[in-house]
């Protein structure tokens, strides 16, 4: 029998171990880099070299902002609580500074390179490669007539593209505001994602493209918002401008493009569009005005504002030309209305999607819902937006209305 000091000891021991946690490198680290580490609890623990700074800061967007701890050999220190599962955006203020962590890989995100870590999903590997056949992501560049430049999109291919002589439905996928083209690969793994779906026979083969977001008008001369605050008169005239400029880039350049150059289905049934956040949005503009090109439509925490342009209130029975204004007909034409939303959105954007999506149900206008739980407006919603949007692309028949929940 082991004696009460020896006990105490070893609780001592193993609250000790509790405590120092089983933090291991993050794999969105640089190569080798031991730092930041994760623990099995989701924990996150920063070490960052600045011996001649007098105050750092750690700053996670979708998480703390707090003084980190200086230790004896010139690296300052910070663990953070349990985060939620997914890719966290983080910079590092030295006195005053703003900058990028060394250690980690950085991401185009908030319209600038940033670091971010990886905190593992517990039993989730669908958006981890596989031992699966790889499909292809390749970078191609197009000449706008609408932008008057060169652009790019990268590619989507499916597993046996090269080898086949099938042709293709397709979905064109779209980053958010701050992000770029490059989004959907390196934060969001959609090649993985669709990799494994394809594998285990959930969605059917098809290409994606992801295009770049902004765009202006050949000859349109951006004016100086230097002062004025998003959403006054002049930013919103920019921006219509700029998703004007978009929707025709995608319909007049970037889809005609893609059907040249792809073994593409070139009907509206094997069409679909979506996107995150501002891509969302621009889904939503460029999918209801132009229904004579896509019939499959998802917003991943799209901004509903683009329904309530104009009076502000969202009217199916007006809003795009009349589109929605008879639901059995809406039904037989789009074969699926998707929108998602994670539970700890800021709640201005949930409030949003959930009132779109009730009056939806009001108007008995066929849609999915769907709700990722316990994520922020973030990467690990939008993976899990795919995951369940993707299987229901290019399937025989139409969906029925419903509301989703689950991982």
């Amino acid at each position: 029998m082991r004696s009460i000091p020896a006990l105490m000891l070893l609780a001592a021991s193993l609250c000790f171990a509790e405590a120092q946690g089983d933090f291991k490198p993050a794999t969105s680290n640089v190569l080798d880099a031991q730092y930041p580490q994760v623990d099995s609890s989701s924990r996150v623990k920063i070490r960052f070299k600045a011996p001649d700074a007098a105050k750092v800061r750690v700053n996670f967007w979708s998480g703390p902002k707090a003084d980190m701890e200086k230790q004896a050999d010139g690296f300052w220190t910070f663990t953070t609580p349990p985060l939620a599962p997914g890719l966290h955006y983080y910079t590092v203020i030295v006195d005053g500074a703003e900058v990028s962590d060394p250690a980690s890989t950085a991401y185009f995100g908030g319209s600038k390179w940033a670091s971010a870590v990886e905190v593992p999903e517990s039993g989730v590997d669908y958006y981890q490669p596989k031992d699966v056949p790889h499909g292809q992501v390749r970078q191609v560049w197009y000449h706008s007539s609408v932008t008057g430049t060169w652009r790019d999109a990268f590619v989507y291919l499916p597993p046996y593209y090269d080898t086949s002589k099938s042709r293709y439905p397709v979905l064109y996928l779209q980053h958010g505001g701050g992000e770029d083209e490059t989004g959907w690969i390196r934060q969001g793994k959609a090649n993985f994602i669709l990799d494994n779906l394809i594998a285990s026979g959930s969605a059917k083969p098809m290409i994606i493209v992801m295009g770049n977001g902004y765009a202006t008008r050949a000859g349109y001369v951006v004016p100086d918002l230097t002062g004025k605050p998003f959403g006054s008169p002049e930013f919103m005239k920019v921006m219509q401008e700029r998703m004007g400029a978009f929707e025709d880039d995608v319909t007049k350049a970037l889809i005609p493009y893609i059907d040249k150059n792809f073994r593409t289905i070139t009907d509206r049934d094997h069409r679909a569009m979506a996107g995150l956040s501002m891509g969302g949005m621009q889904t939503f503009q460029v999918t209801f005005n132009h229904l004579d090109l896509f019939s499959y439509i998802g917003g991943f925490s799209g901004a509903a504002n683009v329904f309530m342009m104009g009076n502000n209130k969202f009217d199916t029975k007006t809003a795009f030309n009349g589109a929605m204004a008879d639901p059995a007909a809406f039904a037989k034409r789009v074969h699926l209305l998707w929108i998602g939303v994670g539970t700890n959105e800021p709640e201005r954007m949930k409030a949003g999607l959930e009132s779109l999506h009730n009056t939806l149900d009001e108007s008995k206008v066929q849609h999915t819902f769907y709700e990722s739980p316990g994520t922020d407006h973030e990467w690990q919603t939008w993976r899990r937006d795919l995951k369940d949007f993707a299987p229901r692309l290019f399937q025989t028949g139409s969906h029925g209305a419903e509301t989703a929940h689950g991982k």
